[in-house]
């Protein structure tokens, strides 16, 4: 599977965003999907997952609150909505698929990732 992650941008501390990923083929939906993100000098974290229906999802404790991970199977996208950012959200995002391993948090899960949106914050 292809992903292709959108909707980054520059932003002032407070505001929202909300990114895209849409994935080619026709086998999403059997796909766990997350977002992970790296800032400069740093290890990709994990943010957010959802799983292959939609009905199970789970949070980093620094996005708990203000992310939300979503999907439509039906437009083959997943979502984050980015709400309240601040200055230590600034980083490029990735979205990721994994077919197996559930709602995993781990970069060594997934198997497909997109190219990365950048998200830049001022405060």
């Amino acid at each position: 599977v292809q992903l292709q992650a959108s909707g980054g941008g520059l932003v002032q501390a407070g505001d929202s965003l909300r990114l895209s990923c849409t994935a080619s083929g026709r086998t999403f939906s059997r796909y766990n999907m997350a977002w992970f993100r790296q800032a400069p000098g740093k290890e990709r974290e994990f943010v957010a997952v959802i799983n292959w229906s939609g009905s199970i999802t789970n949070d980093a404790d620094s996005v708990k609150g203000r992310f939300t991970i979503s999907r439509d199977n039906a437009k083959n996208t997943v979502y984050l909505q980015m709400n309240s950012l601040n200055a230590e959200d600034t980083a490029v995002y990735y979205c990721a698929a994994s077919a197996y391993g559930g709602v995993a948090r781990t970069t060594t899960t997934y198997d497909y990732w997109g190219q990365g949106t950048q998200v830049t914050v001022s405060s």
